[in-house]
């Protein structure tokens, strides 16, 4: 099996077993962000524990692109202080924008490297930005000075 086809392969895998999908309690804020190229939808809810992420938790519908980056994204911040995971949303931003000159560390971003052949199909870049831009902004938005409206 190639690279190419793993990295579709773990994209279907969180597509069809999305994790931490379900909107649940507690949490610290809820926002909802749309692709209104593709209509995809999502609305998230970020519980935070000081400057940790609790738990994050999510209901989507759309492409597997958006959802199966959702379903990786949590994994990955959860439990991370939130310095660490805007970091991470960062790079990953970083690697979608760098249209295949920027390459992420898999020991650090798992899954999420598999989105590296997402930065050749810019229209694609915003389908697997959802779930991680809803995340910054929940971030934002329960920080000092954020707005929660």
């Amino acid at each position: 099996m190639g690279l190419e086809s793993l990295y579709q392969e773990i994209i279907l895998d969180h597509y069809r077993a999305k994790h931490h999908a379900g909107l649940r309690q507690p949490y610290s804020v809820e926002v909802t962000h749309v692709n209104p190229s593709c209509g995809d939808e999502l609305v998230l809810r970020l519980a935070l524990a000081g400057d940790r992420v609790e738990d994050l938790s999510y209901l989507a519908e759309g492409c597997s692109i958006s959802q199966a980056s959702t379903s990786v994204m949590s994994d990955l911040v959860i439990g991370r202080r939130l310095d660490e995971a805007v970091g991470l949303h960062d790079g990953f931003q970083a690697m979608l924008e760098g249209q295949g000159r920027v390459e992420l560390d898999e020991e650090v971003y798992g899954d999420a490297v598999a989105f590296s052949g997402v930065a050749q199909f810019p229209a694609r870049v915003k389908c697997a930005m959802l779930g991680w831009a809803a995340f910054r902004d929940a971030v934002w938005r329960a920080s000092p000075g954020g707005t929660d409206d």
